[in-house]
């Protein structure tokens, strides 16, 4: 039964934690088995990596994305699992935007987990180590960050490219363009501003000879329109065939992620509880931020996994 009221949302990178899911995995076999299922196809083992570490080899873009799209699938499989309803529609930040689609019926896990491997390997391959950065900007509104960008540039590439919450922005280019940016910004006024611990500088312009070859991979992979509509990072809007969507992935390596206007689409479409499916609470923490009529729920335990049972199910 579809839940007019509710959506799916999906985390991307920087969620992840090394013991991520240990509870739910406790209780539930979807997880081990979903994790099963993505090491098969890497050829190596993910879950035990995500168990046991270490950080900073579970913080590689290779094994991130991988893990994070497991871990969505995998709270996903438990929920559904659990009898759970079937939601109006999707969207993932970023990488989440892969785990939305595999959720949605749009794309194989086993398709998705090889695509995601790729994706991570022709970002990191895009802008050679120390090359690229990020930097979150906290306390000013799109518009000054788009002139910091535009008069810190001088050359190079910055951009902003993710639209977070009403003022968090993050920006990404070049690293000295960015750290010019980072100064400007807090002269500017920001309350905080600040290089990310990141190894590729996602969604900017260094990411385009990238989306190129990764349209060849997204070219030979079975894609179809999803079951529940899914809401893209780029166009904050479902796609209309397989084409388009296949272009829309594309776009997203080097396009701005706009999660604000997101999740007001969502709120415009009448949905009131959104389910963040995966580790962490960032996008619970980003919606309070962005409109206070919609609740999301995170679930990445039993007892979240229970609570938004138990509010689904009696709205």
């Amino acid at each position: 039964m579809t839940d007019k009221t509710l959506a799916f949302l999906f985390p991307g990178q920087g969620s992840q934690s090394v013991g991520m899911l240990a509870e739910l995995a406790l209780a539930y076999p979807q997880v081990r088995d979903t994790f099963a299922e993505a090491s098969d196809v890497l050829g190596r083992d993910l879950w035990t990596l995500v168990a046991e570490g270490p950080a900073e080899q579970l913080d590689q873009t290779e094994n991130t994305q991988p893990a994070m799209l497991a871990a969505g699938v995998a709270v996903w499989r438990c929920w559904q699992a659990r009898g759970g309803a079937t939601p109006a529609a999707m969207a993932g930040h970023s990488l989440g935007e892969y785990t939305a689609l595999v959720c949605a019926g749009a794309l194989s896990f086993g398709d998705a987990v090889g695509l995601v491997a790729e994706r991570a390997r022709l970002m990191q391959a895009a802008v050679p180590a120390g090359q690229g950065a990020m930097a979150a900007i906290l306390g000013l509104d799109d518009a000054q960050v788009g002139t910091v960008c535009a008069e810190q540039a001088q050359g190079g590439v910055l951009e902003a490219v993710n639209f977070n919450a009403p003022g968090q922005v993050v920006i990404a280019g070049d690293k000295a363009a960015v750290e010019r940016g980072v100064a400007a910004a807090k002269a500017a006024g920001a309350k905080r501003a600040l290089l990310l611990a990141v190894s590729v500088p996602s969604h900017c312009a260094l990411m385009r000879d990238s989306a190129g070859k990764l349209a060849e991979r997204l070219a030979a992979t079975d894609l179809r329109l999803p079951t529940v509509p899914v809401l893209h990072n780029v166009a904050v809007a479902a796609a209309e065939d397989a084409a388009e969507l296949r272009d829309l992935l594309a776009q997203q390596l080097y396009s701005p992620v706009r999660w604000v206007e997101t999740i007001r689409a969502l709120a415009a479409m009448g949905i009131k509880t959104a389910i963040e499916a995966g580790p962490g609470k960032v996008l619970a923490g980003l919606g309070k931020r962005i409109d206070k009529t919609i609740t999301t729920l995170p679930v990445f335990d039993p007892a979240g996994l229970d609570q938004a049972l138990e509010v689904t199910t009696d709205a």
